[in-house]
Formats: C-alpha cells, structure tokens, sequence
C-alpha cells in the first residue's frame, strides 16, 4: 500500500471574492482527484487535504501560485490510508470560528519550536504555557505543565480569558494543532489587554516532527477521521476510556441521538454498550432503535396494504 500525504495549512489574509474561489478551487481539487476540507473567508483559508507525493505537490504549487498565497506554510505527515471520504470547499464567514472582532494584524510573537524547548530548562514563575484547543483534544495529549482550558468550543476562548484577566502581566506562550487557533486566540489576548503574549511557530505537529519523545505526552487530536495521530515515536497514552478507567485513546460519539457526546471509549466498554456513554443513554437508543423500527413495519404494513 503506497503512503499518504497529508498537508494542514492556513492563512490570515483577505480574500475579495471567497463564493468565486471556493468555485475555481473546488474544481481544481476534483480535477486533482484529492481529498479534504477547505474554508474560505474574507479572512483567509484553512484546510488539509490528503493524496500522492505527486498530487500534493501539485496542490502546493496551484495554491503558491496566487500571490496571497505565495508564502504559505503546509505541516504535513505521512498515513498509510487518506483522512478523508470526499473534497469539500466552503465559504465561512469566519475560517476558525471565534464570534469575535479580531484585528489579525497584530498578533503574538512567534517562537520557534526550538526555542519553545529551551523554555522547560528554565524555572520561570512569570511563565504560562497555555493550550488554546479544546478540552476533547487535550485529553488525549498536551504539553507537560501546561494550562488546558476547559472550553468545548472554540467560541468558548473568550470566556476562558476572561477568567485569567488577573494574569495579564504574566508571559504568555501559546500553542494549539497548526498554529491557526493561537494566531486568533492571541489577537484576542493582545486586545484585552494581556502585556506579553507569544505563539508556538506551526503548533504541535511542526514542534514534534522536530523534537519528538521530548516535552510532549500522548497523542494528538486531529479533525478528520483518524481522530488521533501518533506523533511521538513513543505513542503514550493520558487518557483513560470514561466508563471503565483502562488506558485508552479511542474516540466515539455516544448512539444516544439526544446526547451525541464525544467521549473515549475502549472497544470492550463499546460493545458492551452499544457505544453509549451512560446507562441513561443506553435506555434511550434502545428506545430510539424500537421507535424506528416500528416506524420502518408501520411503511411496510402501508405498502403491502
């Protein structure tokens, strides 16, 4: 089986027309015959996509081609099979949602990867090393001594903020997936007044490919449909499945249609609940499954009669 090339990238620059490049990228996507999710806005792009060595080389070289986009950065990791089912392009108002006015043209200072690593051989009180993700991601993997906001959304950051406002002249230090939540996330921070903020330069991925086994635990969580990736050589594992406490990194969505919650859960506990996360959810989908199928005898009584 040949290997996969998978590319994250964004970038914060004005788009005129996005409904008019969602369009022609679109196209141009299918007629490459890749795979992956990219949004457009009037704020920039964010995407990842999926295919050969020799598709996404050429997928880089169109998108360098336009000069908006002449210097963007693409993280990229190798699979043994593609992330993705299909090619979607949008049009997004925002290309990661924060339901904020945020002025992106000043954001937190970079700091390199190899400069994030210095930070742990020095005892610096002043110092916060914060997660911008959120809390269904860092479970499964984070920084060590870092700060992980219990927020389910993205849109959730700003009340997060809000609740460290007495830590504004503290230093700062940022990182989320890519780097794309810490560019807005840190525009944020800088207009509520936070002194000194700064953002890890191309986010988790970029930091392990360099420094794997070193400060980073766990795994880490990615929107597609491998869930999470195994970017430490070592591959430990933080997190615990919610029902019977074993070691587990194993995402799934509860079947309760009413709860639809995102939890981790080992294969045995899985089974063994129909992938339910309580005994109250497990109730209600064995209900859900007899109102179906009652609903599904009811059509047939209906066309046999």
């Amino acid at each position: 089986m040949n290997n996969i090339n998978i590319l994250l990238f964004y970038k914060f620059v004005e788009v005129e027309n996005p409904s008019d490049f969602v369009e022609k990228h679109l196209a141009f996507c299918k007629k490459l015959k890749i795979f992956g999710k990219v949004l457009v806005g009037k704020e920039g792009i964010n995407g990842s996509i999926s295919g050969t060595k020799e598709q996404t080389e050429k997928y880089k070289e169109k998108l360098r081609e336009d000069k908006k986009f002449s210097d963007i950065i693409f993280k990229e990791e190798i699979g043994r099979s593609s992330p993705f089912t299909k090619m979607s392009v949008r049009d997004r108002d925002e290309i990661i949602r924060m339901g904020k006015k945020i002025d992106m043209n000043n954001v937190g200072k970079y700091i390199s990867p190899k400069e994030f690593l210095s930070l742990y051989d020095r005892e610096d009180k002043n110092l916060i090393i914060l997660d911008a993700r959120n809390d269904y991601e860092w479970k499964v993997g984070k920084f060590k001594n870092s700060i992980t906001p219990n927020i389910k959304t993205f849109r959730e950051f700003p009340k997060f903020v809000e609740s460290i406002k007495n830590k504004k002249d503290k230093k700062i230090v940022m990182y989320c997936t890519g780097g794309i939540r810490c560019e807005k996330a840190s525009s944020y921070m800088i207009q509520q007044g936070f002194n000194d903020v700064r953002q890890l330069h191309g986010g988790i991925i970029s930091f392990c490919q360099k420094f794997p086994n070193t400060v980073w635990d766990g795994k880490c969580f990615v929107f597609d449909k491998r869930l999470v990736s195994n970017i430490n050589e070592d591959g430990g594992l933080i997190s615990e499945c919610l029902l019977c406490n074993s070691s587990c990194d194993l995402y799934r969505n509860c079947k309760n249609k009413k709860c639809d919650k995102f939890v981790i859960m080992c294969l045995d506990c899985e089974k063994k609940m129909n992938a339910c996360c309580t005994d109250n959810c497990l109730r209600e989908f064995r209900k859900q499954c007899s109102e179906k199928s009652f609903l599904k005898q009811g059509r047939r009584m209906s066309l046999v009669n």
